[in-house]
């Protein structure tokens, strides 16, 4: 048996980049060959006949945005002194640790803050 080789030749079975793409707008019915896929890219939706290899639009729907990602970050404040990074802190540097005093004989619990 020979085997033929072709160089730059049309891949089988690769998925179109419109499937990932947050972009794409991709209808399919019961059979294989009922499938619409549309580009929202542009300003008025276009139809696209051919599975997508490379796509200067493409945006990855598997990845979060600048704007997605901003929303879930955690926010850093700071101190207001400047000898201090911002950061956490632990419960005992900031200092505001309550104090408590045994109470006496018949008199409530007393508690106070520094």
């Amino acid at each position: 048996m020979v085997k033929v080789t072709v160089k730059g030749g049309t891949p089988e079975g690769c998925e179109s980049l419109c499937r990932s793409c947050s972009r794409g707008h991709i209808i399919t019915g019961f059979r294989a060959s009922e499938e619409e896929v549309f580009c929202r890219t542009f300003y008025i939706e276009r139809e696209i006949h051919f599975p997508v290899r490379e796509c200067t639009f493409y945006e990855d729907k598997r990845l979060a945005s600048k704007t997605e990602m901003e929303e879930i970050a955690w926010h850093l404040r700071s101190t207001g002194k400047p000898w201090r990074s911002p950061g956490f802190a632990g419960s005992t540097s900031t200092g505001t640790e309550p104090e408590t005093t045994v109470p006496e004989a018949g008199s409530s619990v007393s508690t106070r803050r520094k």
